[in-house]
């Protein structure tokens, strides 16, 4: 395939609610990983950060590292200082033949805060947008050139959660800001990641696929839940076992000559929905979908 598939420690052990999964090793992650059918994984809150100790770690498991996410504050510094804070995260991917990092600008967030409706979640004023997509090209700019490619991760909570505010951030922004399309947040935000797709094929550099129950994304909606507590109550699943259509949201990407990675992304409460079992059910569905589209 044209395509590899990927998976996030998330189904595991997660990274904003610890607590989830926190007696759960990395090395159960990653032999339960690579037992279900990946080649790679993204970084997690277990994984050591220096290149010397990770490269041996995933070497020993047959895995790649697919990329890590990076909390951006670029509404808050200039470029220079974002690059500065970055760096040692930069040259971690960079060390271990990653393509991609995965962007997301986290001032005002609150998809951290386990107290905080979703209603609450931050807006980006209109005379912020300008500046903000300056600088965010010109630090996809910089990394380009030392070798790696931006890709925004769009994310409930966040100035960039809806179809809207990922049609601003497209505008406001040059073509080295990449698009990390995230089927699961953009389902949930209200958007159509099949409509996304099409529209963005040119540039999505990184695919989330993770999908959505749809009566737990009605009740979640229904009570204004935080984004935490969605997680807890099982809003999120991995590909095919929801609502999303993933044949027609992978088909404009596959056309467009996608050739990056498919990371199967489903934050849930590993008491519940077993890692091994969830992991191996998201690779036979995604890798069914990807055959028969990245060819």
């Amino acid at each position: 395939m044209r395509v590899r598939i990927g998976i996030n420690p998330l189904t595991w052990t997660n990274d904003d609610l610890p607590s989830l999964g926190a007696e759960t090793s990395l090395e159960t992650c990653l032999t339960e990983a690579r037992a279900a059918g990946y080649t790679g994984v993204e970084l997690g809150n277990k994984f050591p950060r220096q290149a010397d100790r990770l490269r041996p770690v995933l070497r020993a498991h047959d895995l790649q590292l697919v990329s890590g996410w990076y909390s951006g504050r670029l509404l808050e510094r200039d470029v220079d200082a974002e690059w500065d804070a970055m760096r040692s995260h930069f040259e971690l991917l960079h060390a271990l033949d990653c393509e991609v990092m995965v962007f997301a600008e986290v001032s005002r967030c609150t998809h951290g805060d386990q107290l905080a409706p979703m209603s609450q979640r931050p807006h980006l004023p209109e005379r912020e947008w300008a500046p903000f997509g300056e600088r965010m090209t010109k630090l996809a700019e910089r990394m380009q050139k030392e070798g790696l490619r931006l890709a925004y991760h769009h994310h409930m909570g966040t100035v960039v959660q809806s179809a809207q505010d990922i049609d601003r951030l497209m505008t406001s922004t040059g073509d080295a800001v990449g698009l990390l399309l995230d089927t699961g947040h953009l389902t949930y935000a209200g958007g159509d990641p099949v409509k996304a797709a099409k529209q963005y094929a040119r540039r999505i550099v990184h695919v989330h696929c993770k999908d959505v129950r749809r009566a737990v994304l009605e009740h979640c909606r229904n009570r204004d839940a935080s984004f935490l507590n969605s997680v807890l109550e099982g809003v999120f699943t991995v590909p095919g076992d929801g609502m999303v259509d993933y044949r027609a949201v992978l088909e404009p990407i596959a056309q467009s000559g996608y050739e990056g990675w498919l990371v199967v992304e489903a934050e849930q409460d590993p008491a519940i929905a077993t890692p091994h079992v969830y992991a191996k059910m998201g690779w036979d569905n995604l890798s069914t979908f990807a055959t028969s589209l990245f060819r």
